[in-house]
């Protein structure tokens, strides 16, 4: 917490000694006080709840299409030459570039929206999911061949739980997109949200209200991202992996 907190000292100095401009860079007293304002009228806590509801199902759509493309190709070669290649090409079409044309397709709606985040939220858990599958060691299948795992011991005993470092990366990964996404999402044609919030702030000048969107982005991203730290701990305790010098 230390450099956090240095800077949040220096920031407030410089505001109160007239340093910073307050309409650029208004104070963290400022900001305090229009989130708590925020809170108590509603208008905060009504569009997060849209924001999240939005975050939630195109991360459900985008990686749980991703998670299963990703066991499909990892499971066969014949299907990784024949659809990874275009996949890939599609993971470095940027969020900016498609945003009007699904405004175009899909209209101003939701499911242009919810499309947008769960396109950003595929590739990640695609990605992760087939590297995990393609990276469980040889000789541990020869291992599992000479113990006669049935396939289906083998997939479930033995190449997915080995895969799951990558896939729960990949989750993580996807969520924080997920959120990229609806930030670029709901700053195209959107009435309600954060990221409209914050887009409508700018557009207003109240620099303010952008800060407490973006501190209420970072917050909720950081919470999901921990949530599913904990389950990953959880879910991977027989892993032994090294965790830093002085670390056990």
């Amino acid at each position: 917490m230390l450099l956090p907190v240095v800077l949040l000292i220096i920031w407030s100095v410089g505001s109160a000694l007239g340093i910073l401009n307050p309409i650029l860079l208004p104070s963290p007293l400022t900001i305090v006080k229009e989130f708590i304002s925020m809170t108590a009228s509603g208008e905060l806590l009504r569009n997060l709840q849209i924001s999240a509801w939005r975050a939630f199902v195109g991360f459900l759509i985008g990686g749980g299409l991703g998670f299963l493309m990703g066991l499909w190709v990892g499971f066969s070669y014949r299907t990784e030459r024949l659809l990874d290649p275009s996949i890939q090409m599609l993971r470095t079409l940027p969020h900016l570039a498609l945003a009007p044309l699904f405004v175009l397709w899909f209209g101003f709606g939701e499911t242009s929206k919810i499309l947008l985040i769960a396109k950003g939220a595929f590739f990640p858990l695609y990605v992760n999911t087939f590297l995990g599958l393609r990276s469980v060691e040889v000789k541990l299948i020869e291992v599992a061949r000479v113990l006669q795992f049935s396939r289906w011991q083998l997939i479930t005993k033995l190449i997915v739980p080995s895969a799951l470092p990558h896939i729960f990366l990949g989750i993580r990964l996807s969520l924080g997109i997920a959120w990229l996404g609806l930030v670029v999402a709901e700053m195209m044609g959107s009435s309600s949200g954060v990221g409209y919030m914050i887009n409508d702030a700018r557009f207003m000048s109240i620099t303010s209200v952008v800060f407490v969107g973006i501190i209420v982005f970072a917050a909720v991203g950081k919470l999901t991202d921990s949530l599913v730290k904990w389950l990953e701990h959880r879910l991977l305790r027989w892993r032994g992996t090294f965790r830093g010098e002085g670390g056990q």
